[in-house]
């Protein structure tokens, strides 16, 4: 109370708060707090000792957070992070905590760690010109080397990918580059998709010399598909399908030191494929499979998860702190390697949505 009055004092004679609080060795918030305590209570003691300090009201019970830590050990989750396993719960209908709440968790029980042999991500620019809002329009494409059975001998993986589902949707792997094999591999994969030559296809790759041959281009041009490159000194510009060789070569089984014939290379590709286009719940698609968004699933998939995080929401709402669900709307366009203006125009209206919500 003593303090309270020299500090008035001292303000009523010209001095400024601040320095005055100073001078008595507290801030300008324990003056305001010292004066709104008399004025509640006509004391000056300090009741943070007689507060309420119990669980908050959306605090999970030790059996919800004894669920969570269960659910993420169960063998099909062993390679998935919270990302990922929250959606697939959703889709069976089951939903126990947020993916924030699932990290939250893992740190606190040291079971969150960077896994693999890559190093931890980074931010990358967003990927332009050419967009997809269906299905077999763009595709890109690329050649990966999986090592062999002794140094210096390879074997040449051709991996065909769908910009809009990010389905795989033709391979093939052989012992070496060439565009006679990337003429077969383009000739199975549109007759795989039942797509005929008056349907318009871009096929984007980087500069690579079997990418550019003359029995590549040939081909193309008899299937009616419009060939795309990268951007000359341009090393991002076929960025879906770097990504996806980095998923190939990052997974747990792959073998770093090489496979010992051609057709265990295959055999390994053939399971991968499988596991990416059924099992693997994409980022960049919403957390559908490849396989689902490809077949048309995805309004049915993400409609369902909408009314689980609703009903989740309404059982708990004080877990959301009257925030709105997570967006579960379905993506309607994938641009390949977007403008700048493009993605100026994107920001904008992103930061519109978030100001309006």
């Amino acid at each position: 109370m003593e303090a309270i009055q020299l500090i008035d004092e001292a303000v009523r004679n010209g001095a400024r708060l601040s320095k005055a609080c100073e001078r008595l060795g507290i801030t300008e918030r324990t003056y305001y707090r010292w004066q709104s305590l008399n004025k509640e209570h006509n004391s000056y003691d300090d009741r943070r000792a007689y507060a309420d300090h119990s669980n908050p009201a959306n605090k999970l019970t030790s059996e919800e957070r004894q669920k969570v830590i269960d659910t993420v050990n169960e063998e099909r989750f062993a390679s998935m992070p919270p990302c990922e396993i929250v959606p697939a719960l959703a889709d069976e209908g089951k939903y126990i905590a947020s993916e924030s709440t699932f990290y939250r968790i893992l740190r606190e029980e040291k079971m969150q760690n960077h896994r693999g042999r890559s190093q931890e991500p980074g931010k990358h620019g967003k990927p332009t010109s050419y967009v997809a809002t269906a299905p077999n329009q763009v595709w890109t494409w690329d050649i990966t080397y999986l090592r062999g059975p002794i140094k210096g001998l390879f074997f040449y993986l051709y991996l065909i990918i769908d910009l809009f589902s990010r389905d795989i949707v033709g391979w093939e792997v052989w012992e070496e580059e060439s565009s006679e094999y990337a003429s077969i591999l383009i000739r199975r994969a549109c007759l795989a998709q039942g797509r005929l030559t008056t349907m318009p296809l871009v096929l984007h790759s980087d500069n690579g010399s079997p990418m550019k041959g003359a029995t590549m281009l040939e081909t193309l041009y008899a299937l009616g598909i419009t060939p795309s490159n990268s951007r000359p000194r341009v090393s991002n510009d076929n960025p879906y399908s770097e990504s996806l060789f980095k998923t190939l070569k990052y997974r747990p089984n792959y073998r770093p030191k090489g496979f010992e014939s051609l057709e265990e290379a295959r055999e390994w590709c053939s399971l991968f494929v499988h596991w990416y286009k059924y099992e693997h719940h994409h980022s960049g698609i919403k957390f559908l499979t490849p396989a689902e968004r490809h077949a048309g699933k995805s309004e049915e998939i993400l409609e369902n998860r909408k009314k689980v995080y609703e009903a989740a929401k309404a059982a708990h709402p004080e877990r959301w702190n009257g925030r709105d669900i997570r967006n579960w709307n379905n993506i309607e366009e994938v641009y390949l390697n977007p403008d700048k203006k493009y993605e100026e125009v994107d920001i904008k209206a992103d930061s519109q949505e978030a100001k309006a919500s």
